[in-house]
């Protein structure tokens, strides 16, 4: 009987072993910090030892990292048994903490999945529909694979920068589910991971990234979004010249005192193509990278508005390219589950697991990421192969929604 038992345990661990591999995610820069954690080893260019419970006082030397004032050389690595607790947040894995430059870099080396358990529940409320967890899911493996970071000190942040990463303490069920049940799968292009940028709110019409960034994506493209519908879908703000002065001048730009603000060109999604600021020295007009990095320096919620004067009126939340939360949500109480939303999102992509990469796994062993063996299938694919996301027009869903969409650009 026992003998049975272990042979199921076994073949259970085959079946549920996928791909895995440690990334580096950057806590915190600062001269200090302190660590709460269990038993554990600790590891360091003095070599390891096991250590004991309790709160260490991490500082900076010169050219060192000391733990409670004692000297553990450049970098030190807290190896615990289950996680430990920095700036008042509990996280999986270790801490890796480096000097650099009179700072310290605290690191949470911590497995993909594991990093994905504290990221999906930033990023979208467990209120959401399933399909947009495990979207979301998705989309953040797959940003995580892009911004893998070979050369430098860590991969990503723990910031709004790279992704919004809360650690163990914001696990919930449903966002743990959501990770779990699309466990190794990615979007991808051209066998690549996928450019996985995404955004709260569309405003009702998405924008392709030539319009925000000047870089054409093939599947960043402009698409209506009707059923983006959030608390502050809509918002209005006023301006002020010297706010619009301080702005030019933080693009290198100075024409004076600003008079006025007009929109030259609006593209498909209702977003600035060509701004014209006269100010009385001098005029300059803005391309669309260069409007967006000032309407959203200026504190605007998202770029897609019309002007009144110094008054702006817009719609949306965040550079509107990808995914919209929001939409998402919309689409998927109208049925649509995370394989259409990622395939309408970012339409001409395939669903795959990140093993069929090109040469990823080798790049990742080659470059020292630890990976965990790879047995079995993905649970979607049937097999480790590329398979295009499955969407659908819906024209009974967007048809006219969509029209009433473009109806409301800022032009």
């Amino acid at each position: 009987m026992v003998r049975i038992v272990l042979v199921c345990f076994f073949l259970l661990g085959l079946a549920q072993a996928q791909q895995d591999l440690l990334l580096r995610v950057l806590l915190a820069e600062a001269t200090n910090g302190t660590v709460q954690l269990g038993p554990h080893q600790r590891q360091g260019a003095y070599g390891m030892r096991d250590s004991g419970s309790g709160a260490f006082r991490i500082t900076v030397g010169s050219g060192e990292v000391l733990v409670d004032g004692q000297s553990a050389g450049p970098w030190v690595e807290f190896v615990p048994a289950d996680g430990f607790t920095f700036g008042g947040r509990s996280y999986r894995g270790n801490l890796l903490v480096v000097w650099q430059a009179g700072r310290a870099l605290f690191i949470n080396r911590v497995w993909l999945e594991d990093y994905l358990l504290g990221v999906v529940p930033g990023e979208v409320p467990a209120s959401f529909p399933d399909p947009v967890l495990q979207a979301q899911a998705i989309l953040a493996r797959t940003f995580a694979l892009y911004r893998l970071n070979p050369k430098g000190l860590y991969d990503l942040c723990a910031t709004e920068r790279c992704q919004v990463y809360l650690g163990r303490s914001a696990e919930t069920p449903r966002h743990t589910q959501a990770v779990y049940a699309t466990r190794s799968l990615i979007v991808s292009y051209n066998q690549k991971p996928i450019t996985a940028v995404y955004h709260a709110d569309s405003g009702g019409y998405t924008a392709a990234s030539v319009e925000v960034w000047g870089n054409n994506v093939p599947y960043l493209v402009a698409r209506p979004d009707p059923l983006a519908v959030s608390p502050s879908s809509s918002w209005s703000r006023t301006l002020t010249p010297e706010a619009v002065a301080r702005g030019l001048a933080g693009l290198g730009m100075q024409i004076g005192a600003v008079q006025s603000i007009t929109p030259l060109f609006i593209s498909e999604s209702g977003r600035p193509l060509r701004l014209r600021i006269v100010g009385s020295s001098g005029s300059v007009e803005l391309d669309a990278p260069q409007s967006t990095r000032l309407l959203r320096g200026l504190g605007l919620p998202s770029t897609r508005v019309r002007f009144e004067g110094w008054q702006v009126f817009g719609q949306g939340s965040g550079h509107g390219v990808g995914m919209s939360q929001w939409g998402a949500r919309g689409l998927a109480l109208q049925g649509w589950d995370f394989r259409q939303i990622l395939g309408y999102y970012y339409p001409g992509t395939f669903l795959s697991s990140f093993e069929v990469v090109a040469g990823l796994r080798e790049q990742l062993r080659w470059a020292g990421y630890p990976l965990w063996p790879l047995e079995g299938a993905d649970a979607f694919s049937g097999g480790f192969k590329l398979h295009r996301i499955k969407w659908y027009e819906a024209r009974s869903l967007l048809g006219a929604r969509a029209s009433a969409g473009e109806g409301q650009r800022g032009d």
